[in-house]
């Protein structure tokens, strides 16, 4: 149930830990075994890095978790809900000047502290 709630499970490769710290019961080797089950039926993918299996559930998986928990169509993993959209950003015409100075301070201020000719590497210089 864990699985289906979230829609992806972190297992790290340790096979001697008593338990995963995400899931309250199996140890950590009972979850990794599990996901590899899962994955060889094609209800799971599994993403390996840095010592942790990064478990997502499939679409089929969602079918097949979905009939044996005996759950409602409407109930969807965590990964697959819609989220909430963003709002509109605000107009940021009044970030660009702020007390009369332009944001990008490139242009003419550069040629304050640099001179026209370069400096002494790679061509620059007299």
């Amino acid at each position: 149930s864990y699985l289906f709630k979230e829609g992806v499970c972190v297992v790290k490769k340790d096979t001697i830990s008593q338990t995963h710290p995400h899931i309250e019961g199996p140890t950590n080797l009972e979850v990794l075994m599990l996901m590899k089950s899962l994955a060889s039926r094609g209800f799971v993918r599994i993403t390996f890095s840095w010592q942790y299996n990064y478990c997502y559930l499939t679409d089929e998986g969602i079918d097949y978790l979905r009939q044996y928990l005996g759950l409602p169509a409407e109930i969807v993993p965590a990964t697959h809900k819609k989220q909430a959209t963003r709002p509109d950003m605000r107009d940021r015409e009044e970030d660009k000047y702020d007390g009369g100075r332009p944001a990008f301070r490139g242009g003419d201020r550069d040629r304050e502290y640099r001179g026209r000719e370069g400096g002494f590497g790679r061509g620059g210089g007299v």
